[in-house]
């Protein structure tokens, strides 16, 4: 017998529109192999993720920037053709965000996490996390918040160049507008001249001290907070190589147990009565061996799949089994094994793996995904190369992006004393 409710269906949500969003593809298949109806709210044209044998249905998602209300009435839609009370599970920021302060209106058809109030909102917005981190007494890099293009420069100064500069709520910035959610800036020039596109923005930018990358120092946590609180079907684990390199996404990942960053997410649900999937990204700091909280995803991380135990058991899967009220299988870690993201690491995707190894997008089970991702990369990758190539470039160059080697916020200056060039 099934340990699932299969009658009901999961509807997964992603208002950005990145057709290589392998997080998306894992869900899909996670719970299409557990015999439960997948259907997805999301731009899948273009993308190896709509290919999936496991996909019961493709309906449009909101458009970027919609409002709470008009997300509303898609998912009202989306559950008419459903039929069934179905478990939502956002992908990204803005799902997230807009999903988190939703539950009733989307009650009964949509089944969701109790979440206390605009929890959601609180823990991705970098101002508000870094506030929650100084009350929590939870490392975080030292932000500053200016008031004046003019203050954000005297600011870099006093955290000491570069600096890490990022937008408040990344997920309200303009698609095609230039805007990066986060970058490493060297001058007060260029932290000048991104404040005075704060309006552009639609959120405050917050300046960060910035934490070297470095071997074995970039960490992530992920878990689902059941209803009782205690989080389940994840783990910690370590960032072997990241795309860009040194300061983005997970191309390569390991589980890795580290008690420290685990009391640490223990600690955040306990306080924040937090509930749901989350995903957590940490740098641990050189010189002193802290471990700062970079972001707070309430949302699966796009490697979640690294942490599917030895029963099965990953985050999607406990958050639906949490939801129908089944009981959730006692954790079997699987230490060691690794997680790759193949058109980011193509040759660690041919290296053994001992203990075990989950592609992105190639499965035997689901071959699809994997061979429509080669053809459609090659002619993203052409796209790319052709724009740079011709396009004019009227405006200077912005700040070179660095993603994961950021660190969220610290309202003004209550954080941590450890600055980036001591760590």
């Amino acid at each position: 017998m099934s340990l699932f409710d299969t009658r009901v269906p999961a509807v997964l949500l992603r208002i950005d529109r990145n057709p290589f969003h392998h997080g998306t593809l894992g869900a899909i298949r996670s719970l299409g192999r557990a015999g439960v109806d997948v259907h997805v709210v999301a731009d899948c044209a273009g993308s190896p993720v709509g290919a999936s044998r496991f996909v019961a249905g493709v309906h449009p998602p909101p458009a970027p920037g919609a409002s709470p209300d008009d997300i509303a009435l898609v998912l009202r839609r989306v559950a008419a053709r459903v039929a069934r009370p179905a478990v939502l599970i956002p992908m990204d920021d803005a799902s997230a965000v807009a999903v988190g302060g939703l539950g009733d209106a989307l009650a009964p058809a949509c089944l969701l996490p109790a979440l206390p109030g605009a929890l959601s909102e609180r823990v991705a917005d970098k101002a508000e996390l870094a506030a929650l981190c100084a009350a929590l007494d939870i490392p975080h890099p030292t932000t500053l918040v200016p008031d004046s293009a003019e203050q954000a420069a005297r600011a870099a100064w006093r955290l000491g160049l570069p600096v890490v500069a990022k937008w408040s709520r990344p997920w309200l910035l303009p698609p095609g507008g230039g805007l990066r959610s986060t970058v490493v800036v060297r001058s007060p020039r260029e932290v000048r001249e991104l404040y005075e596109r704060a309006a552009e923005a639609g959120s405050r930018l917050l300046l960060q001290e910035f934490l070297p990358p470095g071997q074995d120092r970039d960490w992530f946590c992920h878990g689902h907070a059941d209803r009782t609180g205690v989080l389940r079907g994840g783990g910690t684990g370590r960032k072997l190589l990241a795309w860009p390199r040194g300061a983005g996404l997970t191309a390569v990942g390991e589980w890795t147990p580290n008690p420290r960053v685990q009391e640490i997410a223990d600690r955040l649900v306990t306080a924040l009565g937090y509930r749901g999937i989350l995903d957590l990204d940490f740098r641990r700091c050189g010189s002193t061996g802290r471990y700062h909280l970079l972001d707070f995803n309430p949302r699966p991380g796009a490697q979640f799949r690294l942490f599917a135990d030895g029963t099965g058991l990953d985050v999607v899967r406990a958050l639906h089994l949490d939801l129908t009220h089944r009981p959730l299988p006692a954790a079997a870690p699987l230490p060691g094994r690794t997680f790759v993201v193949e058109n980011y690491a193509p040759l660690a995707a041919l290296r053994p793996s001992p203990a075990g190894r989950e592609k992105a997008w190639y499965a035997a089970d689901d071959r699809a995904p994997g061979r429509a991702l080669w053809a459609q990369w090659s002619r993203h990758v052409a796209r790319r190369i052709r724009h740079r190539v011709t396009a004019p470039d009227p405006d200077p160059p912005h700040p070179r992006i660095v993603r994961q080697a950021t660190a969220p916020a610290t309202l003004t200056d209550h954080s941590d004393d450890e600055k980036a060039s001591s760590c």
